[in-house]
């Protein structure tokens, strides 16, 4: 059975993944630091880790299994599970692919090079409905293509 894994620090679809993710009857792991505990967390179950830069990756690269989901932001960290053959999405809904995270990771790269010399873009676009909307459709497809696999 497979098990969905949040990099929860800054995931703005939480209340999603808990929805859908009941549908295929999977547990879900947010996984988030210290700095972010909550009084009231959401459903699921929450680990709480260092507030050091790294600490949820950690945590998250040993415990992922083959056939696991993670929702992250970061490119880096999705990488490191897809050779796993761990299912990776962003929560805008871009299922991240084996194929293409080089690419990313390139891109990723040359930006953290810019910014080093002081040249800054404008950062991500805000989170929109529209995102929120893909990743609900991109996460159930996800989701239901596992559970055809199994």
């Amino acid at each position: 059975m497979s098990t969905v894994y949040v990099d929860a620090d800054a995931c703005p679809v939480k209340k999603e993944i808990i929805s859908i993710s009941k549908i295929y009857d999977l547990d879900v792991v947010f996984v988030a630091s210290h700095a972010h505990k909550k009084n009231t967390p959401d459903q699921g179950k929450w680990v709480y880790v260092d507030s050091s830069k790294e600490a949820a990756d950690l945590y998250i690269m040993n415990h992922v299994r083959a056939h696991d989901v993670l929702v992250t932001q970061d490119i880096g960290l999705a990488s490191l599970v897809l050779p796993k053959k761990v299912y990776a999405i962003s929560p805008r809904g871009k299922a991240y692919k084996e194929e293409s995270i080089v690419t990313a990771l390139d891109y990723r790269y040359v930006a953290a090079k810019e910014r080093r010399k002081g040249n800054y873009g404008k950062g991500p676009k805000p989170f929109t409905n529209e995102d929120r909307e893909m990743f609900r459709l991109q996460f159930d497809k996800m989701l239901s293509n596992i559970a055809g696999e199994m």
